[in-house]
């Protein structure tokens, strides 16, 4: 199957670049830019060097549907909306990594990411694709949205407890962590390596787009859960996300028995590690990955649950996911070109 990247030049898109190089079943046919036009892809990553020789090359939509199966687009939000209805001819597949397609409510896009949202049939169109946990929608999918880096970690973590109405639906507080990778390629006096480099900063308090994306997806699997308190910190580290998130138990339950919740949820997917009893993971134990490695525990003294939920913002978060989502669109194995193991140290 051939495959198309538009938004070859960010981050996420050259993470599609490498997966998509080792695929066996998807070829990268041809890589998009909206600023150059036939210019040489190791340009801007002089890495690519006799691995990728494809040019960048000017989005045309009409062309690309002609000539490619799957289209991935690695574009900022505020891009996609505009683009997905256009690359859905010739059985065109289109997954999309932006936040465009994720917030079914039109209001609550233009409220969170304060851009045009897209139109309803689009919306409707676009399914929600965290893998784990809505699989078959994924399978009969031509247009994805797939999921956002923070919601992915929170989500994957949470899910258990919200679905095996554990925790009280009330008071859900996600503690967010990620690295510098995740703010993308642009210049940003936040990201400055002298403003991150020795330090650890929160940002958009209350304020992140990701809130009403997790929201949304959690009053799907619980009509009763509360607005949740959401914290966002940049590490400095180049890539992976840690979240720990909190809430009350309904009832009194020991750790053994969660454990026990978790490992039975994840135990047919592959890319949910559920580590045993006492272990808690770190985010480098997952980079390079599409891995999702998950600690708990509950504190007997005031009957809370702490979940703790990493990720590679540009693998499980984001390109790996992508990916993954497709292998499930077109048919294929699930892991096809995403069994590499964790890069350590």
């Amino acid at each position: 199957m051939k495959a198309a990247v538009i938004g070859a030049t960010g981050y996420g898109g050259i993470e599609l670049i490498r997966l998509l190089s080792n695929h066996p079943d998807f070829s990268l046919h041809s890589v998009y830019s909206s600023s150059k036009d036939q210019v040489p892809a190791t340009e801007d990553y002089p890495h690519l060097k006799d691995i990728c020789p494809l040019p960048l090359m000017k989005i045309d939509p009409e062309e690309i549907t002609s000539e490619c199966d799957a289209v991935f687009l690695a574009v900022p939000s505020g891009a996609s909306s505009a683009l997905s209805p256009k690359l859905l001819k010739n059985n065109t597949k289109v997954i999309d990594l932006s936040g465009d397609l994720r917030l079914k409510n039109p209001e609550h896009y233009e409220k969170w990411y304060k851009k045009t949202p897209a139109d309803l049939h689009t919306l409707n169109q676009a399914v929600y694709g965290l893998t784990e946990w809505n699989r078959e929608a994924v399978k009969s999918a031509n247009l994805l949205s797939n999921p956002g880096c923070y919601p992915t970690a929170a989500l994957l973590g949470l899910a258990p407890a919200i679905q095996g109405e554990v925790i009280d639906e009330s008071g859900i507080i996600i503690d967010a962590k990620s690295g510098v990778s995740g703010a993308g390629r642009g210049l940003s006096l936040a990201v400055h390596f002298a403003e991150m480099n020795d330090n650890f900063k929160i940002y958009k308090v209350n304020q992140h787009q990701h809130i009403p994306e997790i929201e949304q997806q959690l009053l799907l699997w619980d009509h009763k859960v509360s607005p949740v308190t959401f914290s966002t910190h940049l590490l400095p580290i180049t890539r992976g996300i840690m979240t720990t998130m909190y809430a009350q138990l309904k009832k009194t339950m020991t750790a053994t028995e969660l454990h026990q919740l978790y490992e039975e949820a994840y135990a047919d997917d592959f890319f949910v590690r559920v580590r045993p009893l006492g272990e808690f993971p770190g985010v480098k134990e997952v980079a390079g990955s599409n891995f999702c490695d998950i600690g708990i525990t509950v504190d007997e003294r005031t009957n809370r649950v702490t979940i703790v939920s990493v990720i590679d913002n540009l693998m499980k978060g984001a390109a790996g996911q992508a990916i993954q989502n497709a292998n499930l669109m077109f048919g294929f194995e699930e892991t096809a070109g995403l069994k590499g193991f964790p890069i350590y140290p």
